[in-house]
């Protein structure tokens, strides 16, 4: 309902060639919030197009049909269903504004181009787009979430409550009034979209890298390191978000050698560890220098002492 309601005020002040003064519209919860005989209050899309042109917004009073009377006139004088209306309602609707009121004397057209034509405001250079509106926390990672999609604005708002003004083609992130990050906008599912301007100044020193970089690096230690590698980047929605403890594991090396990591890598895999500090609490204890036990001999299928179910037949 309300992309038809915005759609349908687009349209109008394209019709018109201009912007009056002042919008009166009824109370239908596509425009109004919650009404208000003395402060009525209209939804974010409702007053964004209304900025975007220029208009003042003022809803009738609720049950107070004279406050629009021309509007209830021309409902009952301009009656189609859909189907005429998307077939002929150009070609009647030109044909009732030049029909002349017996009242007046005069057409609808002769009296907008006399007295509401002159008064508009001229059109903006381009129309509105639809947009919604959602009130967001800004997570630990400085990022937002909209229908999944998570994008950055700058690290100094962790926590802060923001606004996310989407349109079909943009992300833009409102705070106390000022636009704070744009994005184009993405539909991929549990995905990131980061500005590298956002990040604090620590993850910049991760933007050049890429996972295949990391794994690559731990190949040259050693199989359980590169699978632990991986599975750490795995383990992220986001690989960059995993960039930290792949670097953190990686430089475990430096201290303690390359054969020690690739054994604590290879301790920590078999006992389900998949975390840069369960590996170093590994290197720490020399845990990667205990024997690990023998594992259990397996029984063979076939014995001579095992009776198999034929046996019992």
């Amino acid at each position: 309902m309300r992309p038809n309601w915005i759609d349908a005020h687009v349209r109008m002040f394209d019709f018109f060639g201009g912007v009056p003064e002042i919008v009166v519209p009824d109370n239908l919860e596509a425009g109004v919030k919650h009404p208000c005989r003395y402060e009525p209050d209209s939804n974010p899309t409702y007053q964004d197009l209304a900025r975007h042109y220029g208009v003042a917004i003022i809803p009738t009073r609720v049950r107070k049909p004279k406050d629009k009377a021309k509007a209830e006139v021309g409902v009952q004088v301009v009656e189609f269903n859909l189907a005429d209306l998307n077939q002929a309602i150009r070609e009647l609707l030109d044909e009732l504004n030049a029909r002349p009121m017996k009242h007046l004397d005069r057409s609808r057209r002769e009296l907008f181009e006399m007295l509401d034509q002159p008064a508009l405001k001229p059109l903006p250079e381009l129309p509105y787009e639809f947009a919604t509106w959602k009130n967001a926390r800004v997570s630990i990672d400085y990022h937002v979430e909209f229908e999944k999609h998570y994008y950055s604005v700058p690290h100094t708002l962790i926590h802060e409550e923001v606004y996310v003004r989407a349109t079909q083609s943009t992300i833009e992130i409102f705070f106390e009034s000022r636009r704070i990050a744009s994005h184009r906008r993405a539909d991929a599912p549990g995905r990131h979209t980061t500005l590298a301007e956002h990040m604090p100044p620590a993850h910049k020193e991760y933007l050049e890298w890429i996972p295949e970089r990391f794994v690559r690096w731990a190949q040259t230690i050693g199989p359980h390191t590169a699978q632990l590698v991986q599975s750490l980047l795995d383990s992220r929605k986001h690989p960059q978000q995993a960039y930290r403890s792949c670097l953190g594991l990686l430089r475990l090396a430096k201290r303690y050698g390359e054969e020690r990591l690739e054994a604590a890598c290879r301790r920590a895999l078999s006992a389900g560890i998949h975390s840069y500090k369960g590996v170093k609490n590994i290197l720490d204890a020399n845990l990667d220098q205990v024997e690990s036990e023998e594992p259990p001999t397996v029984v063979p299928e076939t014995h001579e002492n095992i009776r198999g179910q034929t046996y019992y037949r």
